[in-house]
């Protein structure tokens, strides 16, 4: 994957070893996914006057009323996917495009959908610039993406009010769901295994705070 045009310097690898080190602590195994979050500059896909924060383990604004997400639930969430290579994508809320760029580099087919059309056009170009390869889309992720279905993991990066039904049913069977559910201030992150063409198993796990899912299975 080519960085190109964009400086990665020494300060800035050291500071990705120390928030690496740092996700470690708080309970990331994942050898896979602390690799692919030390190898991708974040501070990429900040805005110049937030670049000096890029490695602090929080969430931060990109506009359009969305934030990149904190690094700690990038990687919790990816963990919980366990993608393989080879693995065709589905994440709901494209934002920076820095989850789906983690997704990418663990050797997954990413497609990838944003609601926010500025924002859409903004990080499609980016990517581009990057050399970063997969499918972008604009639209109501809370739908998923029915064209390019199934797929073998679905990724939502957006508090959801319920579990839309239509993701389930674009997932192969096999498959991985991982959904933060709740309010509109705090979700609880769900994995959904596809067990049968109508069968699932639910796992809940740690508390969230997300911007909302929009869109007509989600917050309207």
């Amino acid at each position: 994957m080519p960085l190109l045009k964009l400086e990665d310097t020494y300060l800035h690898k050291g500071k990705r070893k120390a928030l690496v080190a740092a996700l470690r602590k708080k309970g990331i195994k994942s050898e896979r996914v602390l690799h692919a979050i030390n190898t991708l500059p974040r501070h990429f896909f900040f805005d110049s006057a937030l670049i000096s924060h890029a490695y602090e383990d929080k969430a931060f604004p990109i506009g359009e009323g969305q934030t990149i997400s904190q690094p700690y639930t990038v990687a919790f969430q990816t963990e919980l996917l366990d993608i393989k290579e080879g693995d065709k994508v589905l994440e709901i809320g494209t934002g920076s495009g820095y989850q789906a760029s983690i997704l990418h580099l663990l050797g997954a087919e990413v497609y990838t959908i944003e609601y926010q059309k500025k924002l859409f056009e903004t990080t499609q170009k980016f990517l581009k610039r990057l050399g970063i390869d997969m499918h972008l889309f604009y639209g109501d992720g809370s739908a998923g993406l029915s064209q390019h279905a199934p797929y073998d993991k679905i990724l939502v990066t957006a508090g959801a009010p319920v579990i839309p039904d239509a993701l389930i049913q674009q997932l192969k069977v096999g498959g991985i769901l991982v959904i933060p559910v709740g309010d509109r201030s705090l979700q609880t992150m769900v994995r959904i295994t596809k067990t049968g063409p109508s069968k699932v198993e639910r796992e809940e796990f740690d508390g969230f705070a997300f911007v909302p899912l929009l869109g007509k299975d989600g917050w309207r």
